[in-house]
Order: C-alpha cells, then structure tokens, then sequence
C-alpha cells in the first residue's frame, strides 16, 4: 500500500534539493521536513509559486542576452570577426538559447500536467528544469563575457578576467547559498 487510497502508510518524498524526507498521505496535515504543517498539495502550491518568482528573474536575464546576441550577427563588424571568434559566438547563442529552453520549460510543464493532480512531481521536474537553466545561463554569460572582452581588447589578460568574474559567480549563485544551507538549516 501506498498511502494514495486513504491508508495509514507513509510516504517517502524526495524534494527539489534531493532529500527524501516522510510525507503525510494526501490531504493529509503533518508538520513535514519545513514544519509548515503543509499538506502535499499545499507544500506543492507554495513551491510552486516560489519557483515562478525564480525563474522570472532568470528568464528576463537570459532572454534579453539572447535577444542581444540574436542581433549581433547582423552587424557588418560580425563579419570582419576572426573565425574563433564567430565560433565563441555560435557557441554563446547557443548555450542561451539552451538556458531560454530550460527555463521556460517549468511553463510547459506546469500547462501539459496541469489538473492531472500531479503537481508535486511536476514542481521536482520544474525545479530540475530552472537548475539546469541556470547552469546553462552562468555558461552563456561567461561565453558572452569573454566574446566581448576579447574582441573589445585582444589582451592576453582576458581569460583571466573571465576566471574571476566566473568565481564570482560561482560564489553568488552557488557557495553561498550552499554555506549558509549548511550553516541555518537545522538537522536537514
């Protein structure tokens, strides 16, 4: 048994982050891995809602980048480009429109599975979704950083330049983030 048909049987999740924690049988109240006393669905509702408002600020970034670099290859100084340069470019247009798709696939998803009571799920693939967005977004403008920066300089400083704003990055987004999971969160 399942705990789905109104059993006593637990259920174990597995959320966004990967822990699997006990679950409470649907429509069912219990204090959960948060302490929210959520039930599943109203758990899945407020993830929900809380990865909509991440992936608007992802999707703005991501889609006026793109939308610069859609138009770059237009310009008569795209042509005069070293072919290294036009292939870092194809490159970059590429990795965005991949993070563009990523992101807005959590949409996709939310609208195909919508109404089929399967939200739960569909907020752990949403959220798959946005993180590879996200990875895909921090390749893109580290790929456009170092584009720009070396066709606007040809200094051999560059790439090291490009290092250090993508350690940036990767403490923004990542090392700090996981620090202060590590350090504030109690026994999870």
């Amino acid at each position: 048994m399942d705990g789905r048909n109104g059993d006593a049987t637990p259920k174990y999740e597995q959320d966004e982050q990967g822990e699997v924690r006990r679950g409470g049988n649907a429509g069912e109240r219990g204090t959960g891995a948060d302490g929210r006393g959520e039930t599943e669905e109203e758990r899945a509702d407020r993830r929900w809602q809380e990865l909509l408002q991440e992936i608007r600020v992802a999707q703005t970034g991501v889609q006026i980048l793109l939308g610069f670099l859609l138009t770059v290859v237009f310009t008569p100084l795209f042509h005069e480009l070293e072919q290294t340069d036009k292939t870092i470019y194809l490159v970059t247009v590429v990795l965005g429109s991949l993070a563009t798709g990523a992101l807005i696939g959590p949409v996709s998803v939310h609208r195909i599975v919508s109404g089929r009571r399967v939200k739960p799920q569909a907020v752990v693939w949403a959220s798959r979704l946005t993180f590879t967005g996200i990875l895909l977004l921090l390749a893109t403008l580290t790929a456009a950083l170092f584009l720009i920066l070396r066709v606007a300089t040809h200094d051999p400083y560059v790439p090291w330049l490009v290092s250090g704003v993508l350690v940036w990055y990767l403490v923004c987004w990542f090392a700090l983030p996981l620090w202060v999971r590590t350090h504030h969160t109690s026994g999870n």
